[in-house]
């Protein structure tokens, strides 16, 4: 379970170099402003959370590359010790992030999230969200199977994190297989 009070907000891919660096894939809209050099983050396991024993890590130096950020933590001095990273998560704390407008959530908030359509019947649980243009992507796994929902205002009724569930009122023939 992730703890509500942190955001999962990149994940270490792969090592890169022989200097320590590693391959980040952002999970945020800011990604400049989060690996920026002398920022603190945390280090978490390979789901996301903060597991046994997190890790303070400071950023000595980033910069984009490719489809994601080039990242040198202090505390990682070579390839060996950036191999050892890959496959976790970068986190911060949730107040590090400022407040999101109405109507806008963190991709974290919405995993896991139990959907239904507006007439009550079940779709399923959100396991994925994608960033597609023009909406993003959410994907519901249900017992009828897999479905891609558009995260569009006009279809998605309400969001309420308190009880983990998602009001969808999709147009005719998006749920059917």
């Amino acid at each position: 379970m992730r703890d509500p009070e942190y955001l999962v907000v990149g994940h270490l891919a792969k090592a890169h170099g022989t200097r320590g660096e590693v391959l980040i894939r952002p999970l945020t809209d800011a990604p400049a402003e989060v690996f920026e050099a002398g920022r603190r983050v945390i280090l978490g396991d390979d789901r996301g959370e903060l597991g046994r024993a997190p890790q303070e890590q400071e950023i000595e130096a980033s910069r984009p590359y490719r489809k994601g950020w080039l990242v040198k933590l202090a505390s990682v001095a070579d390839r060996t010790g950036a191999e050892e990273l890959a496959g976790r998560y970068l986190l911060v704390p949730l107040e590090d992030r400022g407040e999101l407008e109405e109507g806008e959530y963190y991709y974290h908030q919405l995993l896991g999230l139990e959907v239904e359509t507006a007439a009550g019947d079940p779709v399923g649980r959100i396991r994925e969200v994608y960033e597609t243009e023009p909406y993003h992507m959410l994907e519901v796994k249900g017992s009828g199977g897999v479905h891609l929902v558009p995260f569009r205002r006009e279809w998605v009724r309400t969001v309420d994190l308190a009880a983990a569930r998602m009001v969808i009122d999709p147009p005719e023939g998006l749920l059917e297989r």
